[in-house]
């Protein structure tokens, strides 16, 4: 089979084509057909050796885990009503960028009818992660958040799931096209985070919305997140679990138990299997109902992996970049 093998750790350049023998459904696993693999920034970053600390994942390896496809074969003790069948799902850090992948059986996410498998994959990372920050974060009817990095492919759930709630959404992002998307999706109010005076201009915003935001949604981390940390109300909640700069926000866990305020980070978000599909399960259904729209900025073929990598560490997409393993599109 054709896959996209990290051949040693360092830029875009090092992922590339690559044949692997197919892989074998063992007992209580399936394998898939893969149509369509999600791409989120982590894998950059691991496959660039940053966060060889946190992922023990050693080249030559093929990078990816969320995919969505057709259940091929199913071994030894998986009922068998599941082959055939059009899932999602997570195989960890390493072997979705492929045209077939092996996971556990309770790993699957049935896809509803009516919902392509594109628009499945593209939710097979985000749409979990985005519901289960909605589940911790529970904002709720005229509270005030602050979404930043709300152009991106978490960030575009997050604003719709917000607004959805009742909230009035800010969002933050970075230039006219981003802007007008995320306005497009219900934020209230939008601002440029590539201007100078964005923390003003945000700040701005939720004060004549009612005061400081009481939630605050950093998917960005760094200077940017820390400063947005200035906006959170006193008692409000603020969660850092975007690190798209290259690291977390830093924000001082003793100012934050002063004002009340409850921090919460990536780690708060890391589920049980049971739960992922749970939730994923919940992001389908509301896309397949038509409450909630994936936004996919290009999709790549298998083998332009590595082009792939390099739009998502150049941000110069709107929302989602997927890989196809069955060709463009």
């Amino acid at each position: 089979m054709r896959v996209a093998l990290v051949r040693e750790l360092g830029g875009p350049e090092v992922l590339v084509p690559a044949e692997m023998p197919d892989p074998v459904a063992g007992p209580g696993k399936v394998v898939i057909d893969v149509s369509h693999v999600d791409t989120i920034f982590v894998e950059t970053q691991i496959r660039s050796g940053a966060f060889s600390d946190y992922f023990p994942v050693r080249p030559p390896y093929v990078p990816g885990g969320g995919i969505a496809g057709t259940v091929r074969t199913i071994g030894e003790g998986v009922d068998a009503g599941w082959a055939g069948r059009r899932v999602i799902a997570s195989v960890g850090f390493t072997g979705g960028y492929a045209e077939q992948a092996a996971t556990t059986a309770d790993h699957l996410v049935p896809v509803p009818d009516g919902l392509g498998l594109r628009e499945a994959a593209a939710l097979a990372h985000d749409g979990v992660t985005a519901a289960a920050l909605m589940q911790a974060i529970a904002p709720g009817p005229g509270e005030r958040v602050l979404i930043l990095g709300a152009s991106g492919g978490m960030g575009t759930l997050l604003v719709q799931l917000t607004h959805a709630a009742g909230a009035h959404v800010v969002a933050v992002a970075r230039g006219d096209r981003k802007t007008a998307l995320v306005k497009e999706l219900g934020a209230d109010d939008v601002v440029d985070g590539a201007e100078a005076g964005w923390v003003e201009q945000a700040r701005a915003a939720l004060e004549a919305a009612g005061g400081p935001a009481d939630a605050v949604l950093d998917g960005v981390g760094g200077a940017m997140g820390a400063a947005a940390f200035t906006l959170t109300a006193d008692g409000g909640r603020f969660s850092a679990h975007g690190a798209a700069t290259g690291g977390f926000a830093p924000i001082d866990p003793q100012e934050a138990a002063r004002r009340g305020i409850t921090l919460r980070g990536i780690a708060d978000v890391q589920l049980t299997d049971a739960e992922y599909v749970r939730l994923a399960g919940h992001a389908l259904g509301e896309a397949a109902a038509g409450r909630l729209r994936p936004v996919i900025g290009h999709v790549y073929p298998l083998e332009q992996a590595a082009e792939a990598h390099t739009a998502i560490e150049e941000r110069s997409l709107l929302g989602k970049v997927l890989l196809s393993a069955r060709g463009q599109g």
